[in-house]
């Protein structure tokens, strides 16, 4: 069975484009470059040939990655999103009860995950502990600095 996961659709875009980008720049250019690193004759100690080579199979294993995440990917409008329930796209404001202020995270999918940006994996642990979370629920999350206790504040799904 094919593991689906969540994403939005600007984050499917963008994996998209950058598909698009391996397989008509990327792609392209360093075939030239093999080409090119040929006509210069040995191959056996031709240092452009072996450098494109393994460029290649890089570009080419990314492609690989990015089509095998594009079929699993599942769109989730999270303008359609609705409850009071913490699920995938809430935006969550969380009071830490230990520092006394309030921090607010984006659930969003792992390949649009950004911390300083206030956006968590969605397989993040701290994500993991939220779902299925309501506001005016605690929460006890382990770190690495040790225990952190936080109260659900609100959670927004505009």
């Amino acid at each position: 069975m094919v593991e689906r996961f969540p994403i939005s659709r600007e984050g499917m875009n963008k994996l998209e484009l950058e598909l698009k980008n391996l397989r008509n720049v990327e792609r392209v250019n360093v075939i030239k470059s093999i080409a090119e690193a040929r006509a210069h004759g040995d191959l056996s100690e031709n240092a452009e040939y072996h450098a494109a080579r393994e460029k290649q199979g890089f570009i080419e294993a990314k492609i690989f990655e990015l089509e095998d995440k594009i079929s699993r990917a599942e769109i989730i409008d999270v303008a359609q999103v609705r409850g009071e329930e913490v699920k995938y796209g809430a935006s969550i404001k969380l009071f830490d009860e230990d520092k006394g202020n309030e921090i607010i995270y984006k659930i969003v999918s792992e390949y649009e995950a950004d911390v300083s940006k206030g956006l968590i994996s969605i397989t993040s642990p701290l994500a993991k502990a939220l779902i299925g979370k309501k506001v005016n629920e605690s929460l006890e999350f382990n770190t690495p600095k040790g225990m952190k206790y936080y109260q659900i504040m609100s959670v927004d799904y505009t």
